[in-house]
């Protein structure tokens, strides 16, 4: 077993000494369900309930084909059956056939070394030669679940990557999977095999529909099998290993999904940075983390600049309405597929939006798991945006919010920041909104990074855009004005920066004034320390997090450079550099943290919370105000119809 980065080799004579007793898998075997129920599923749907079941017919010429089989569960005869043309196997039928013969000798070649790596294989001999002791049989019974788990989550993993590319417009909602059975790693290839044949029956007629059955019927399987894996013990042998499948591309990466590398079709005009006016500091780190994601190694799967500090892994773009978010959305967006473009690095992009909220429980939820599942894939650069985020994502205790935000804010607040999120620079998330006050409060502390987007603010950015939008098809003299000198981006940001050397919010400038007054300069740890802690007592929500996106976003200004524009015009100068070349290239442009740094992060962040509070406050005492004239109102008209 060779081995490159962290990703080991699964080594195809591994895989196919297996192919036999898949292959026999396939053909036939008996199972008894243990979990479910022999019934066929049925895409009917009732108010409240996603999926349901119903009996098989028992009609006399309705008998279904399982009744005239030598043996219970035939996924090949399924396969066959379910196909356009009586007697001829299709392509895409043998393809399916194909991959899930595949799929489980890769499910089997894995447990095998799960077996050896956690000393499973020695217990299973001791087992078979009647020697097991009786102090080994309840780590032998959990390691037997472990590896059960291991092989149905790889089975499911490498069934959706194989057949991915046979995937079609058709969609099936197939329900939940019952009958994942975890005793041994065959019988729960057996339960998963069983409940994959009824869901084929079920819902498999035609080439389209096949297909998008057996994906979705493996995509349901690794949820649940993920969701099991929780609360199991035994799994890290599995969690914290990557076998690589040379042949396919396909990499086993614990319980992480692995999808084929392909970029997504970008409908979108891109914009180019000459075409965003004003928004200096959101435009100036926009095209600095487009850059930072082509310093990627997809060997390691790691970025050097998540190693060193300074990537931003999430951030909120928040602005009024019109000021430049989805500009830069379309800026940053071109950068990244033209950088990848040079590199012949697969992007993708995806934006979750309000279409994506579904009335069925758990169905948006599912939504935001895959966009995030679509993003973070290692084998691809990906730029994920949730635009209008107040919007999508519920703010908890708000009785306005549906069950369905709910649900996305939960996902969104695990993936960004949770207990199994890994950073591995290959991909960010941006948030935006028009009103980020109505963001739930911790949603909102889990972007790293603030892009404030207020569009044009001098005269000459006036100027500026009022050239740019006009277009060419005119004579109109431009005047006394230096064309674009403003937008010079160095000069921009540095002024920007500077800007906020002193907070800019009045309840802010309050704490600043007073720590200022009491302490003197705030020129140590021990003084910014207590200016934190004086914004803490003025605004509660102000806690830990906070502090660890501000140290985040000092470490992105101890990377206060752009990558050399020749880095990433062809591949050679950096992008295609081994990990630690690239690491050593970036360490060699690091600047020193200084005391404005510091203060100048903290004053940004904690403007942009006490922004929100005042606009959520305001919001709520307008309100207030708008229900009490309503109220005196109704009482006026009320009276006065009594008179």
């Amino acid at each position: 077993m060779s081995q490159t980065g962290n990703v080991m080799e699964l080594r195809e004579d591994d895989i196919r000494k297996h192919y036999a007793s898949a292959l026999a898998m396939l053909q036939g075997f008996d199972h008894a369900p243990r979990v479910a129920k022999a019934e066929a599923k049925t895409q009917e749907r009732s108010s409240g309930i996603g999926t349901r079941r119903a009996f098989r017919s028992t009609t006399p010429g309705l008998v279904t084909r399982r009744t005239a089989r030598a043996q219970g569960v035939q996924v090949l005869s399924a396969i066959e059956d379910a196909g356009d043309e009586e007697g001829l196997v299709s392509p895409v039928q043998a393809a399916v056939q194909s991959g899930l013969r595949r799929a489980i000798a890769i499910a089997e070649a894995v447990g095998e070394q799960f077996g050896e790596r956690t000393g499973l294989a020695d217990l299973k001999r001791a087992n078979l030669a009647g020697s097991l002791g009786a102090d080994k049989k309840a780590a032998f019974s959990e390691l037997l679940t472990a590896e059960a788990l291991a092989v149905l989550y790889t089975f499911a993993n490498a069934t959706a990557y194989l057949l991915a590319s046979h995937a079609g417009e058709e969609t099936v909602e197939i329900g939940d999977v019952e009958e994942v059975l975890t005793e041994n790693a065959q019988l729960a290839l057996h339960g998963a095999l069983w409940e994959l044949d009824q869901d084929i029956e079920a819902f498999g007629a035609g080439e389209p529909k096949l297909v998008a059955t057996v994906l979705a019927f493996s995509e349901a399987l690794m949820a649940k099998v993920a969701a099991r894996a929780e609360t199991a013990g035994r799994l890290e042998p599995f969690r914290d290993a990557s076998w690589k499948v040379e042949a396919d591309g396909l990499v086993i990466d614990g319980f992480t999904p692995a999808h084929q590398a392909k970029g997504t079709k970008i409908t979108m005009q891109f914009k180019k940075p000459n075409e965003v006016v004003g928004n200096h500091i959101a435009k100036y780190q926009a095209m600095r983390l487009a850059k930072m994601l082509m310093a990627y190694d997809f060997d390691k799967r790691l970025n050097p600049f998540a190693e060193l500090g300074g990537f931003i892994f999430t951030f909120m773009g928040d602005g009024a309405p019109g000021t430049g978010k989805t500009t830069l959305i379309q800026m940053m967006a071109g950068l990244i597929n033209e950088y990848c473009q040079v590199a012949g690095y697969t992007f993708r992009y995806q934006n979750l939006s309000t279409d994506n909220i579904d009335s069925y429980q758990g169905k948006s939820g599912q939504n935001a798991r895959a966009f995030i599942n679509t993003i973070i894939e290692p084998n691809v650069i990906g730029f994920g945006t949730v635009d209008d985020i107040d919007q999508l994502a519920g703010k908890r205790g708000d009785r306005q919010s549906s069950a369905g935000q709910l649900e996305i804010t939960a996902v969104l607040m695990d993936a960004f920041a949770g207990a199994n999120t890994v950073v591995r620079g290959n991909c960010t998330f941006g948030m935006f909104s028009n009103y980020p006050e109505n963001v739930d409060d911790a949603l909102r502390q889990r972007a790293g990074a603030r892009f404030l987007v207020d569009g044009p603010q001098t005269r000459d950015d006036y100027i500026d855009i009022l050239h740019l939008l006009m277009g060419k098809n005119h004579s109109i003299p431009l005047g006394d004005h230096e064309l674009m000198a403003a937008q010079e981006i160095k000069k921009a940001v540095a002024a920007s920066f500077d800007g906020h050397g002193k907070p800019h919010e009045l309840g802010l400038l309050n704490v600043w004034d007073r720590v200022s007054s009491a302490h003197g300069e705030l020129n140590t740890i021990a003084k910014l320390g207590t200016y934190l802690k004086g914004i803490q007592e003025a605004d509660p929500r102000f806690t830990g997090r906070a502090i660890k996106n501000i140290t985040d976003a000092v470490k992105v200004r101890a990377m206060d450079f752009e990558l050399p524009d020749e880095w990433v015009a062809t591949p050679e100068p950096f992008i295609a550099k081994d990990y630690d070349t690239k690491k050593a290239m970036i360490e060699e442009l690091r600047v020193p943290i200084t005391i404005d740094m510091v203060i100048q992060e903290i004053n940004r962040y904690a403007d942009s919370e006490f922004r929100y509070a005042d606009k959520s406050d305001e919001v709520a005492i307008d309100n207030a105000v708008r229900d009490m004239g309503r109220m005196d109102e109704a009482k006026r008209r009320y009276l006065a119809s009594k008179t």
